[in-house]
């Protein structure tokens, strides 16, 4: 009897951890319209975290649907930034684009594949990106690990450079438009919440 019960047990903690991180779901439409924002730094900014000095390089911000996510616990940079998202805007925000491309994460990189374009190639590269997320604070944390695919997130920040006294050394891309390694957005994030999509159906 107990060997059942605690059969019963597991099968519905696995049934409770699938529907908690199930991807969200808005139907078709584009759900996060707007370009993200770069903007210069009116005055110098650095912060410090254990042994890592932390240099902001242009103030970020952006709302974007989370195309899939990556925690990190084991390289260099996981004591820093624990999760990547992989985010797009624009019509790579849009569920009936996003049915044909294949989106997987892994060694801090970001891939897609599509067996046809729905959208210009281009438009995909420059309408998505991997995103290495610091956060700033133990309230971003917790909401950080929140996240499920398909939701659509507001966050600002800062993108910066790290250098640890260790010689570590990681430092954001300044531009959408890059490609491969180097491509990615390092950011600082102060604030970071879910927000109702501008568009579509619920989850």
């Amino acid at each position: 009897m107990w060997g059942r019960l605690l059969l019963l047990g597991l099968v519905l903690l696995g049934a409770f951890q699938w529907w908690s991180d199930r991807p969200v779901r808005y139907g078709p439409g584009v759900v996060a319209a707007n370009q993200p924002r770069q903007n210069p730094l009116p005055e110098q900014a650095e912060f410090k975290r254990e042994n890592y000095q932390i240099t902001a390089l242009a103030e970020f911000e952006l709302e974007a649907r989370v195309l899939g996510r990556e925690d990190y616990r084991f390289d260099a940079g996981a004591a820093l930034a624990p999760v990547d998202l992989a985010l797009g805007w624009g019509r790579m925000s849009d569920e009936a684009v996003l049915e044909h491309v294949s989106v997987s994460q892994g060694g801090r990189f970001y891939f897609w594949s599509v067996e046809r374009f729905p959208i210009p190639r281009r438009e995909v590269e420059t309408h998505s990106a991997n995103m290495h997320l610091i956060p700033a604070n133990e309230s971003v944390a917790y909401r950080l690990r929140k996240i499920r695919e398909g939701e659509v997130v507001a966050l600002r920040g800062y993108l910066v450079s790290v250098r640890g006294e260790n010689g570590f050394n990681w430092r954001s891309s300044l531009t959408r438009d890059d490609t491969g390694n180097g491509a990615c957005e390092l950011i600082w994030v102060e604030n970071l919440r879910v927000i109702q999509p501008y568009s579509g159906g619920g989850t």
